[in-house]
């Protein structure tokens, strides 16, 4: 079995958002990137644990994005990756990127694409059922555990009070949540090793792009409490439906 996983490269969490050209354009100056954990800690290290216990003979990697994302996709080969690939260019959306994995895919088949159930820099959560469907495989999602047992996957989705198991043949997309595996840090082996591994850049596929960015917007910061009286309700209703706007 072959294992495909899917890394994004996204802002640190402790990165400082802002945008230019009047906020049609993300700010990248300054700012420190990384494997989108999702992608790194549950997807990648679950699938270099399935090939460690003899269930997968390579994992791959595969970033959809321009040469600056190089230096994260070698986070990856260290970690344990046996080889990796970079589709060049920008993508435009989430639909985007699972064209040009579908294509990449298609020439290039695997019995396991495994990745993070989203990002952390747009919270779509999508790429991976669209990827599905493009490919026509099955699709499990927001998986908290997997196990092969010969030519099928076997996944738990966590549910209210408890988890469901899902099982369905190979090949197949599943989209990894927490739970899946347990972070890990490269070491100096590792690091060196994938100096050399290989790392193959693709030219972009021919996809249609439907969507555009048109501008950016900063979330509010945080305002002050509001500190209303137990007793006073009527104030309290008049705050959630005026300021609030929830009610």
């Amino acid at each position: 079995m072959k294992i495909l996983v899917p890394i994004a490269q996204v802002p640190d969490t402790t990165a400082k958002i802002s945008f230019t050209d009047n906020n049609t354009k993300f700010n990248a100056t300054g700012v420190q990137f990384i494997i989108n954990p999702y992608d790194e800690w549950y997807a990648l290290v679950r699938a270099l644990e399935l090939k460690e216990a003899g269930l997968a003979e390579k994992v791959s990697v595969i970033h959809v994005g321009l040469a600056d994302a190089d230096a994260t996709i070698r986070k990856a080969l260290a970690l344990g990756a046996d080889d990796s690939f970079r589709i060049d260019t920008d993508p435009a959306d989430a639909y985007v990127v699972a064209q040009q994995l579908a294509q990449f895919i298609k020439n290039n088949p695997y019995e396991l694409i495994l990745m993070g159930k989203e990002t952390i820099s747009y919270n779509s959560g999508v790429a991976a059922g669209i990827l599905a469907g493009l490919l026509d495989y099955p699709y499990i999602a927001n998986a908290s555990k997997l196990d092969i047992n010969g030519n099928t996957a076997v996944a738990h989705q966590d549910i209210e009070g408890g988890y469901q198991v899902v099982e369905c043949a190979l090949p197949v997309v599943i989209s990894a949540n927490k739970g899946m595996a347990e972070q890990r840090i490269p070491n100096m082996k590792g690091i060196m090793a994938a100096r050399t591994k290989p790392l193959q850049v693709i030219p972009a596929y021919p996809v249609n792009i439907t969507t555009k960015y048109e501008q950016f917007e900063l979330a509010p910061g945080r305002s002050a409490c509001k500190f209303i009286d137990p007793n006073n309700v009527e104030e309290l209703v008049h705050l959630l439906h005026t300021e609030a706007k929830v009610i």
